[in-house]
């Protein structure tokens, strides 16, 4: 495993990642990938809300494909409908091939037909790597080929990820991808902040899953160019000290337990 602060290497499909990956789904424009992009933002996440704004950013970085880690998901659960959803995808773009194709939200292993209708696009050189988006962590380190990327939860909220995941991966493990790293924005709002503790920013959170160097990208989701601009911070300020890492925790600790007050008696289980 190779990771750098801002450059790491995707696991074992051995593809150079910025360590900040963006979305598509939350309305950032092309100017703001593409300013991203210009900043050592590679990994573009084309998933299940596939914008103009993102398209056209992918169209424009075309003349730089040798240096873009592109993403696309299904969320089908039809095997022969996998290849079609890429295809259409990659039309809309222009596009020969995805680095990724992200099959979206399994807790489990998918079926054999899955996996084979993935295989037969990585077959005809639609697809370099298959990955898959999970909110079962122990199924994180499980996988092994033909699945190479994995995306999964974590941040000061859910840290679960550090208790069934980092200990348990092997010597090659597959490319590990955080999403929600502000916990659907939770982290930065100030009504589920403890008192006298200081509320996080997005750029925190960021940097809270980035400190972790088996997260070889964290995604981001900027809703403007303005908020593109303002996730690369995390890469300028570095991994978070050991105060500021006991801080998060302080405040993700409280956010957790209060959505859990009520619902449960039993000890957090993140």
């Amino acid at each position: 495993m190779h990771v750098d602060f801002d450059r790491a290497v995707l696991g074992r499909t051995g593809l150079n990642v910025g360590r900040l990956g963006m979305a598509a789904g939350y309305g950032v424009t092309a100017a703001g990938v593409e300013e991203a992009f210009e900043h050592g933002v590679n990994y573009l996440y084309w998933g299940s809300r596939r914008t103009g704004e993102f398209a056209a950013a992918l169209r424009n970085l075309k003349p730089h494909r040798g240096r873009i880690v592109l993403v696309i998901q299904s969320y089908s659960r039809v095997a022969g409908l996998v290849s079609w959803s890429l295809e259409r995808a990659l039309r809309a773009i222009g596009y020969d091939y995805s680095d990724v194709l992200l099959l979206g939200m399994w807790n489990r292993t998918p079926s054999p037909r899955m996996i084979d209708s993935a295989i037969e696009a990585q077959r005809r050189g639609l697809v370099r790597f298959l990955g898959l988006s999970t909110h079962n962590r122990p199924l994180v380190p499980a996988l092994g080929p033909p699945f190479d990327v994995v995306h999964f939860r974590y941040n000061a909220v859910h840290t679960g990820a550090e208790r069934d995941i980092f200990p348990a991966l092997s010597a090659n493990p597959p490319g590990l991808v955080s999403f929600t790293a502000t916990s659907w924005r939770q982290l930065m709002n100030s009504r589920r902040i403890p008192l006298g503790e200081r509320r996080p920013t997005a750029v925190d959170a960021y940097r809270f899953a980035l400190t972790r160097p088996e997260v070889d990208v964290c995604l981001t989701g900027p809703g403007s160019t303005g908020q593109a601009r303002e996730a690369l911070r995390a890469l300028e300020l570095g991994p978070m000290g050991e105060d500021e890492l006991a801080w998060m925790r302080r405040v993700g600790d409280a956010i957790y337990n209060k959505h859990r007050a009520g619902m449960t008696n039993s000890p957090k289980e993140p």
